[in-house]
């Protein structure tokens, strides 16, 4: 793939291994020297490794390591910031992309495995009302590459294995479809980090036509829909994309992915104090799903500068939760990890743009 802020050269870690095979061959002709096929195993080892610069790949000859740096780039994010959290070890992650661009990554631990929540823009267009990452706008997509190295990177810089992915950080991924696609091929692979599909939730705030694209693919990862309201009006207020994409749409898509043969599908609803935490609410949303093959999770909404929104306190997401229970949806109030070290993404990123 080539990118012409970095002078036409390959972005050599958003090829496949197949495709690294064929760059091989072709790098070999074009320049008249031999390279033997096990060299792209090398360098593919060497790039899912986390290294930053192709003299690390220490076993790969000098005349190879030249010419690679010649005609490709390695967009491996580095570390800007870094918080830790003392209550849990969650980490934080703000990291700088080649072009100056910054995102955010978080590391969590559970006893099912360490999870990496990534980034798939540098910055969001959606524009919902309680989200920090669209304050400071949208600069770009990320490479397939980009989404891939910051879990390689997290995985570099702990030492430790990535079991889960969430795609839940800066930006929305039914936004960057193509890339998406490409990173959930690259991640999955056997001969890569060789993540599951089934260990993998993408969330999207409803763009419809891209569910719909990606029920056809048929990949078992799990679809966390970020639904946030129960009526039209409340949600165009909270959410602008439910003025091209209409609640109704949303909830039609949602059920023929099921249909097609996807997974259950998780509804992610951020609790807000006054706004969609009533009683009322929570049966409107049971009607809305109701024979739906899903789950949903509350989330205490957390406090972002600049929004005037609140969290629902205790006793409303107990009502609420009851409520649901009692209509048969299966529910979950989401555990709120490195609340130290404010892990939700967006406001990093948003300090690091007003510093420049």
């Amino acid at each position: 793939m080539k990118n012409n802020i970095k002078d036409s050269k390959i972005d050599i870690s958003s090829l496949s291994l197949s495709e690294l095979r064929e760059f091989v061959i072709e790098l070999s002709l074009k320049l008249g020297i031999k390279i033997e096929k096990f060299r792209a195993e090398q360098i593919y080892k060497w790039l899912i490794s986390g290294v930053s610069e192709f003299d690390e790949m220490k076993n790969v000859p000098l005349n190879i390591r030249t010419a690679l740096k010649e005609n490709c780039y390695i967009a491996l994010p580095a570390v800007e910031k870094k918080f830790v959290s003392k209550l849990d070890g969650t980490i934080k992650y703000l990291f700088r992309l080649y072009d100056g661009e910054c995102i955010e990554s978080v590391f969590m631990r559970y006893e099912h495995g360490n999870t990496v929540c990534i980034s798939t823009q540098a910055g969001c267009r959606m524009g919902c009302r309680f989200c920090a990452s669209t304050i400071s706008g949208f600069s770009r997509n990320l490479t397939p590459s980009e989404i891939l190295g910051q879990i390689v990177a997290v995985s570099r810089d702990t030492g430790e294995k990535i079991s889960n992915v969430v795609l839940m950080g800066i930006g929305e991924p039914l936004d960057n479809f193509e890339n998406v696609l490409k990173f959930l091929e690259l991640v999955n692979a056997p001969e890569g980090m060789n993540i599951g599909y089934r260990h993998i939730s993408l969330s999207t705030c409803g763009i419809v036509p891209n569910i719909l694209k990606l029920s056809e693919k048929q990949l078992p990862i799990t679809l966390s829909i970020s639904l946030h309201s129960t009526t039209q009006e409340e949600r165009e207020r909270l959410m602008p994309i439910a003025k091209k994409y209409s609640l109704k749409e949303l909830i039609s898509a949602c059920r023929k992915y099921i249909d097609n043969g996807g997974r259950r599908i998780s509804f992610e609803y951020a609790m807000i104090e006054n706004e969609n935490d009533s009683k009322e609410d929570a049966e409107r949303l049971a009607s809305l799903l109701s024979g739906m093959l899903c789950h949903v999770n509350l989330i205490p909404l957390n406090t972002v500068s600049g929004r005037d929104y609140r969290k629902s306190g205790r006793d409303a997401i107990k009502r609420f939760m009851n409520v649901l229970e009692s209509k048969g949806i299966i529910v979950t109030v989401r555990r709120r990890l490195g609340s130290d070290i404010d892990a939700s993404c967006g406001q990093l990123r948003a300090s690091k743009i007003s510093e420049n």
